[in-house]
């Protein structure tokens, strides 16, 4: 059951508004990721640093979870006979469902797209030769959903796979508001260090500042890390459309955490520090995951593991601790013999919402009247124009290859 009176209290977006001029959002990466400046937000109070020393503000002996998720070189440009140009991308699998499953499919797949041009192309089969793999891949056009469609992939070379043709022929879809193309440097600078399991059409960009001599700073000094996955869709680019920011629909994303992170989670409770929004929103679902399971008795399948946009907003007659949801899983992915939860969430993490696993966020500075703001003056108390004003005052740069923040939860 939803709070109405949280759900229906109106949150203006244009509450969430600041001045971003297109010279303060980054087009590029500085050289060397951890060079990037670091604001620091402690009980409300805001400093800065440079992000190779931000083990200096975490916690210590905490728990630092960040995606693991990669980028794929998910837009495909075909050409008809007639010349005209057919951008076609790849937003998410529908056959197989599963990411993995479909990225190392050799039998041909089926994937929910975007398509540029939509209008040119009809029910005619579109070919773009692979040279490299020397096979030739065939697209057709199926049921159009929204914006969207079920677009066939298939090729001959059964020794091939689609995550192999996409290395080949595909083009990494780096954010719309760089206003650029993407180039060479793009494959190695749009993926995080750790970035291993394919699956994102956006990268998660608080984890692009992390080098492998800053992960090893903080193990040293007795942080641990530990990895979910979320594969990002093009939906975290969408903006809010509606003056009350409760209208807004938010997207769907899958998200895998490990039996072994949850486990470690529960130990490390109080002491939690999450690398991005995704990270976040992964972490926090995992709370109404285990809620789920227990008020089911673990009777409950894989697909229906998913969280509502307004759940965490619901009447909750009975509370449940954090530990006791996180055990929840737990119990559940042994006596189904899984050692990974997967499951699907819809959070939107907005102004009063409760954070029950996340004590620390690492997170760039985000687009003005996005959800993602929402996320952090949520996180932060509402204090997020003194963040904001702060580092639009002192040079830092903004958006997915801008600088970086720690904000400490202080509530």
């Amino acid at each position: 059951m939803v709070n109405d009176q949280m759900v229906n209290k109106p949150l203006y977006i244009a509450d969430f508004n600041y001045p971003l001029p297109d010279e303060r959002i980054a087009k590029y990466p500085l050289p060397e990721r951890d060079h990037s400046k670091l604001l620091v937000y402690r009980a409300g109070e805001v400093t800065e640093d440079r992000f190779y020393n931000v083990g200096d503000y975490i916690l210590p002996e905490s728990l630092l979870i960040y995606n693991n998720t990669r980028v794929i070189q998910a837009r495909l440009e075909f050409h008809k006979p007639t010349g005209a140009r057919v951008e076609v991308f790849c937003l998410e699998p529908l056959a197989p469902h599963d990411y993995q499953l479909s990225l190392s499919s050799t039998h041909g797949c089926t994937w929910k797209c975007m398509v540029g041009n939509a209008k040119k192309w009809h029910d005619e089969c579109l070919e773009l030769p692979v040279e490299r793999l020397h096979t030739t891949l065939r697209v057709v056009k199926g049921k159009q959903t929204g914006n969207t469609y079920a677009i066939r992939f298939d090729w001959d070379d059964r020794s091939v796979s689609f995550a192999e043709i996409l290395d080949a022929i595909g083009e990494l879809p780096i954010p719309p508001y760089l206003n650029r193309k993407t180039e060479e440097s793009d494959l190695r600078t749009y993926q995080t260090v750790y970035s291993r399991i394919k699956g994102s059409v956006a990268a998660p960009t608080a984890g692009l500042h992390f080098t492998d001599s800053v992960l090893d700073d903080l193990r040293a000094r007795g942080i641990e890390t530990d990895e979910v996955t979320l594969h990002v869709g093009a939906g975290t680019f969408l903006p809010v459309k509606t003056e009350d920011a409760n209208l807004h629909t938010m997207h769907t994303e899958i998200i895998a955490v490990p039996k072994s992170t949850i486990e470690h989670i529960i130990r490390k409770l109080g002491k939690i520090v999450a690398v991005g929004t995704t990270s976040m929103r992964t972490l926090e679902s995992l709370y109404y995951l285990g809620v789920q399971i227990s008020r089911q008795n673990s009777t409950v399948t894989a697909p229906e593991l998913t969280v509502g946009q307004f759940e965490p907003y619901g009447e909750k007659p009975e509370e449940m601790s954090t530990q006791e949801a996180l055990q929840a899983i737990v119990g559940y992915l042994t006596a189904t013999g899984q050692e990974t939860l997967h499951a699907s969430t819809q959070i939107m993490i907005k102004p009063g919402y409760r954070f029950r696993v996340v004590d620390q966020l690492i997170t760039n500075f985000h687009q003005p009247q996005s959800t993602l703001l929402l996320l952090v003056s949520a996180f932060v108390g509402g204090d997020w124009k003194t963040i904001y004003d702060y580092a639009l005052a002192h040079d830092f740069r903004f958006l997915s290859y801008g600088d970086s923040s720690i904000l400490t939860r202080n509530f």
